[in-house]
């Protein structure tokens, strides 16, 4: 069973005649440790998959697994303690209190989870030892940026949920962020999921889920090697994926391992990586024979 399971989940919204299919049969899958970036256009169901993912919204059919527990099926205290000791928030405009400084911003978010790290410890770790006693009015954006990751990571989460958390800022200090970001889940084994309309996002991640209209239309994922013994990656991928873990097509459409296609991973700075990617189904492309 993967870390995060999503599973045909619908959501609407407005009550009467008058309804709003946010999510309509979305279903992605994403494992431990991870780096997911969830890509799409306004509207297209991104924020509202990561409310569902992160306890702050239900769904209205379908369920959502993490880490082999069902918490689309949670009542509310659960959910309570799923958002406060499993759960840490990356938001788009930071959402820190003025009058607190940053590191009792970072205190505050750690004081109410067990199994808490030292704020002062993750500041310097995200590059702010020496701006512990300002306030975010005192602070860059950037900085302020810094100082909500360190409060999500404080609470040492299992999962950490980033809602477009570059999209305030510049080129070159979004580029910092996410060096974070990527980090953290390298090298601290957190799941990392970051919503996001920018394509170029893509490449750094391992998983890539494309939301369209309320649906998953695409995903990829990247393998950065290959075990020695493998014969052929797209070999090694059946063996440890199967068919189900990979393969998300829209309704009607049949799936084959003749939908896989082989391709260099696409880059701004034209990094040499390998993803799997859903190519047109059989049944619009025509008859094709896959070459070894």
């Amino acid at each position: 069973m993967a870390y995060i399971m999503f599973q045909e989940v619908c959501k609407e919204y407005g009550t009467g005649e008058v309804k709003i299919r946010a999510l309509d049969e979305a279903s992605f899958y994403v494992e431990k440790g991870e780096l997911a970036v969830i890509l799409g256009s306004s509207g297209a169901g991104k924020t509202t998959a990561l409310n569902i993912l992160g306890g702050m919204d239900s769904v209205t059919k379908g369920s959502v697994w993490v880490d082999g527990e069902e918490i689309s099926s949670y009542q509310e205290k659960q959910l309570i303690r799923y958002r406060r000791n499993d759960i840490g928030f990356v938001f788009q405009f930071y959402n820190l209190v003025p009058n607190l400084t940053a590191l009792e911003n970072v205190e505050l978010a750690a004081q109410i989870c067990k199994d808490s790290l030292d704020a002062a410890d993750v500041l310097r770790k995200v590059g702010l030892g020496e701006r512990l006693g300002n306030f975010p009015a005192q602070l860059s954006g950037g900085e302020q940026q810094r100082v909500a990751i360190a409060r999500a990571i404080a609470k040492n989460p299992k999962m950490l949920l980033c809602d477009e958390p570059t999209g305030a800022l510049d080129y070159q200090t979004g580029k910092q962020i996410l060096r974070i970001l990527q980090d953290t889940c390298r090298k601290d084994n957190i799941t990392v999921l970051i919503i996001t309309h920018n394509s170029a996002l893509a490449p750094m991640a391992d998983r890539v889920i494309r939301f369209k209209s309320g649906k998953v239309t695409r995903l990829c994922i990247r393998f950065a090697s290959w075990p020695p013994r493998a014969k052929s990656p797209r070999r090694h991928f059946w063996k440890a994926y199967g068919r189900e873990a990979l393969l998300q097509e829209l309704p009607g459409q049949h799936v084959t391992s003749g939908s896989i296609r082989w391709t260099r991973a696409f880059s701004l700075k034209k990094c040499v990586s390998f993803i799997f990617c859903l190519r047109r189904p059989a049944c619009a492309a025509g008859p094709r024979q896959d070459r070894e």
